[in-house]
């Protein structure tokens, strides 16, 4: 579980940096890049929930 929330964390953070760099500097590349993180947070986000519903039930 510890190596999934690692993994959630070094995702949200190349989400956030190509985040900013679409709203700061207008680069619509990094607008991919931040939407393509995004998709990946949710599918970790997901393997999350179940993972911890599994360790909450033991």
């Amino acid at each position: 579980m510890k190596k999934l929330v690692a993994q959630i964390q070094a995702e949200f953070e190349v989400f956030q940096k190509n985040a900013e760099a679409q709203v700061v500097k207008g680069n619509k590349a990094a607008g991919t890049r931040a939407r393509k993180a995004a998709l990946n947070l949710a599918k970790l986000m997901k393997e999350f929930r179940k993972v911890s519903v599994a360790e909450a039930k033991k």
